[in-house]
C-alpha cells in the first residue's frame, strides 16, 4: 500500500515579508504620491530593501527580533548617553573598542560616534560633507574597523548612533563630480542652473544658514554653473523631488544599518525637501520623506531608530514624531531646552526656563528627547525673545551681547571663558563655544570657594538634565571636567584655526581622567557624584519616561523646581541658578527624602534652603 503523501502546508512567510505586508500600501501610496505615481522607482526600491535585508547578519537579525518584541527599549531610564569625537577621544575606531571599559565605568550604554565617513580634508564642516557614505576617514580606520566596534558594543548591551548627513553631499562625492562633468542622470540628482534666474527667486524667500561665512543659498562654480549650497559652497544640496535620490539615499542609510549602527541620526531633516517661493524648511514633504524612512526601518531593520535632528523650540518640533499610528522619528534633541538652561545661569532667572518646560511637560509622553548640556557644537542663542520682551523687557541684540559677555567673561564679575562662533557685529548674533567646565567657571578657579561654587554650578546642571524626561547624553570629557584646549589656535589646519567650535573639540586628557580614582581630586568628585546621579535615576520610578511631570512654583525666581510622579510616588527636583543661598517654600506632608545627600524629613517639608548653584532631589514615598 503506497505511503501517503503529507498534506500541503503553507509556504512559512519571512519576517521581511510579514513587515513589508503590513506597511506595504502606505509606503506605495506615499510614494507614489510624491513622485508622480513612478512605479519603476518604487518596484526598484523594494529592490534595494528586499537586497538589505538579505544582507542584513544573523546577530543583528535577532536583535531585530528581541527590540521588536519589546517596542520601548530605547525608552527605559536607565539609558545614558555620550558622543564624542573618534579621533579625540581615543586616536582611532580600534582605539575606542580598547576604551570600551572607561565607557561602561561611566555608565555609558549609548555611544554617539560623531561623523568618521569619509570627508574631503579642509572642506568638511567637521565631518558633514560626505564624500563617501559607505567608507571611513582612512586615518580612523575602515568599515570593518566599525563593524567590529559596533559588535564589541552589542556585546556590552550599547547601542551606537552615527550622523547620516541627509540634505547634501560633498563636492568630491562622486555623484557630484559625474553632476560637474555632466553624466546623464546626475546633474538631476541636485539643483543645478545656467544662470542666476531661478536661484535669486529662491533667495527671496529662503533663509541664510551662515550669513556671515557662507552668504546666500547658491555657489557659482568655475565653469559657470550654479548649484544650490544651503550650507556651505562645497556641500551640494540633493534633490529629494528625484526618487533617485531617495533610493539611493536609503539603500546608503540601510548599509549603515548593517554594520551594526543601532540609531542614525538624520541630520538637518527640516532642509531636505526644496520648493521655490517657500523657505524650503519644514515642508510637508519632507514628513512624508521621514514616515518612509521609518516604515524602511520597520521592515528591513526595526531595531534600528531614527534621530532627528531640529533646531526648533519642543511644541514645534513634535511634528516630526509623526503621530502615533503613523511615526516618524523616534527621537529629537531638546536643543531649546539647552541653549535656555544656559541663558537661565547667567541671568539667575528660571522665568523662561519655566515657561519653556511647562510646553515640554504638556507635550505627550510618546514624546522621547534627548536632552544634553554640551555637544559638539556651538550654542546659538534660539531664545523666545518675544516673551522675554513681554515679561522682562528684554530686546533680543542687547540680550544676546549680555550672554555672549557673560560666557566669554568680559561681564564683570563673570567666571567663565568661552569663545564666540560665526560672530557677526552688524548683527549681534554671534554663538557661543566652550565646556561645561568653562563656561560654569572650574577653568578661573583661584580659590577654594570659587572651586567649590563651580564644581556644584558643573554638578547642578547635570542633574538638571539627568531630571528630565528622555535620554541624557554626556559630552566626553564633561564626566571629568575637562576644560577648553586653545591648542586649536595654532593648528596647521587652517580650517580649524578658523574655527572656535575646536575649543571644545580637543583631544581627551586621559591622564587628567586617572584623577577620576582619586575621590579628594575636584576631578574624582565629579565623575563620582555623577555616577551616584545617573546610578539614582537608573533606579528611582519618578524618572521613567511616561511619569507624569510638572513645573512647581516654590516661590524664587531662581529656583527652578520639577515635579514627577509615579503612581503614588512623588519627586521634587530643585535647582538653585544662583550665586546666592536661597529659602524656598515646599509646604508638603509626608515622609520625604533627598536621594543624593540621604536626608530624611519624615514630618513633611515646611521649607528648605539651597546652597548656591546647588539642588535636591526629594521624593515622597
Amino acid at each position: 500500500m503506497p505511503a501517503k503523501k503529507p498534506a500541503a502546508t503553507a509556504p512559512t512567510r519571512t519576517d521581511f515579508e510579514r513587515r513589508l505586508a503590513r506597511h506595504y500600501d502606505e509606503l506605495r501610496w506615499l510614494y507614489c504620491e510624491l513622485y508622480a505615481n513612478d512605479v519603476p522607482a518604487f518596484d526598484a526600491l523594494l529592490d534595494i530593501l528586499r537586497q538589505s535585508y538579505a544582507e542584513r547578519s544573523a546577530p543583528l537579525r535577532r536583535q531585530d527580533a528581541a527590540r521588536e518584541a519589546d517596542p520601548g527599549w530605547y525608552r527605559r531610564q536607565d539609558i545614558l548617553g555620550m558622543m564624542l569625537y573618534t579621533g579625540a577621544f581615543a586616536g582611532d575606531l580600534q582605539g575606542v573598542k580598547q576604551k570600551l571599559p572607561y565607557l561602561q565605568e561611566c555608565g555609558v550604554n549609548y555611544l554617539h560616534l560623531m561623523p568618521l565617513l569619509q570627508s574631503p580634508r579642509g572642506r568638511s564642516d567637521g565631518g558633514y560633507a560626505v564624500a563617501d557614505f559607505r567608507a571611513v576617514e582612512p586615518e580612523l580606520g575602515t568599515m570593518a574597523d566599525l563593524e567590529a566596534l559596533t559588535a564589541a558594543c552589542r556585546r556590552r548591551g550599547m547601542s551606537v548612533c552615527l550622523d547620516f548627513v541627509m540634505n547634501h553631499t560633498s563636492e568630491d562625492h562622486e555623484w557630484a563630480q559625474k553632476a560637474r562633468a555632466g553624466v546623464p542622470g546626475y546633474r538631476e540628482r541636485y539643483f543645478f542652473y545656467d544662470d542666476r534666474t531661478i536661484p535669486d527667486e529662491f533667495e527671496k524667500t529662503v533663509p541664510q544658514v551662515f550669513p556671515t561665512t557662507a552668504p546666500g543659498s547658491f555657489t557659482e562654480l568655475d565653469d559657470g554653473q550654479i548649484v544650490m549650497t544651503s550650507f556651505y559652497p562645497y556641500q551640494w544640496d540633493l534633490n529629494y523631488g528625484n526618487p533617485v535620490v531617495f533610493n539611493e539615499m536609503t539603500a546608503n542609510l540601510l548599509y549603515l544599518a548593517n554594520r551594526g549602527i543601532d540609531v542614525l541620526r538624520l541630520d538637518a531633516i527640516p532642509y531636505i525637501w526644496k520648493e521655490l517661493g517657500t523657505s524650503c524648511r519644514n515642508l510637508p514633504q519632507v514628513h512624508t520623506l521621514a514616515r518612509m524612512l521609518r516604515m524602511v526601518c520597520e521592515i528591513v531593520c526595526p531595531g534600528v531608530l531614527l534621530l532627528g535632528e531640529v533646531v526648533m523650540e519642543p511644541a514645534k518640533v513634535a511634528p516630526y514624531f509623526g503621530t502615533p499610528e503613523k511615526p516618524e522619528c523616534h527621537m529629537l534633541y531638546n536643543v531649546t531646552t539647552m541653549c535656555t538652561t544656559w541663558h537661565t545661569l547667567a541671568t539667575g532667572s528660571t522665568g523662561l526656563l519655566r515657561h519653556q518646560m511647562e510646553a515640554v511637560c504638556a507635550l505627550p509622553k510618546d514624546c522621547l528627547f534627548l536632552n544634553y548640556l554640551r555637544c559638539h557644537d556651538d550654542i546659538g542663542w534660539g531664545l523666545d525673545y518675544p516673551w522675554l520682551a513681554e515679561h522682562y523687557g528684554q530686546s533680543e541684540t542687547a540680550h544676546k551681547k549680555y550672554l555672549n559677555d557673560w560666557f566669554t567673561g568680559n561681564w564683570p564679575g563673570s567666571p567663565a571663558r568661552g569663545e564666540l562662533y560665526n560672530d557677526d557685529p552688524r548683527l549681534g548674533d554671534a554663538r557661543l563655544c566652550g565646556t561645561t567646565a568653562s563656561l560654569v567657571g572650574l577653568e578661573t578657579a583661584q580659590t577654594a570657594e570659587e572651586s567649590e561654587r563651580a564644581l556644584a554650578c558643573d554638578i547642578t546642571l547635570h542633574a538638571w538634565m539627568l531630571s528630565q524626561s528622555g535620554i541624557p547624553v554626556l559630552y566626553s570629557g564633561d564626566e571629568v571636567g575637562q576644560c577648553n584646549d586653545y591648542t586649536y589656535h595654532d593648528d596647521p589646519d587652517p580650517d580649524k584655526r578658523a574655527d572656535s567650535r575646536y575649543l571644545h573639540r580637543g583631544r581627551f586628557d586621559w591622564q587628567a581622567a586617572e584623577r577620576r580614582k582619586d575621590p579628594d581630586s575636584r576631578t574624582g568628585r565629579l565623575f563620582a557624584a555623577l555616577r551616584r546621579l545617573e546610578t539614582i535615576r537608573a533606579a528611582e520610578p519618578c524618572f521613567a519616561a511616561d511619569a507624569e511631570t510638572w513645573v512647581a512654583d516654590v516661590g524664587s525666581e531662581q529656583v527652578l523646581a520639577l515635579g514627577r510622579r509615579a503612581g503614588e510616588r512623588e519627586m521634587l527636583c530643585l535647582y538653585n541658578f544662583g550665586a546666592s543661598f536661597v529659602n524656598v517654600s515646599v509646604n508638603r506632608d509626608g515622609h520625604w527624602r533627598e536621594l543624593m545627600y540621604e536626608m530624611d524629613s519624615p514630618n513633611g517639608i515646611d521649607g528648605i534652603t539651597l546652597w548656591p548653584y546647588g539642588f535636591a532631589w526629594l521624593v515622597r514615598e
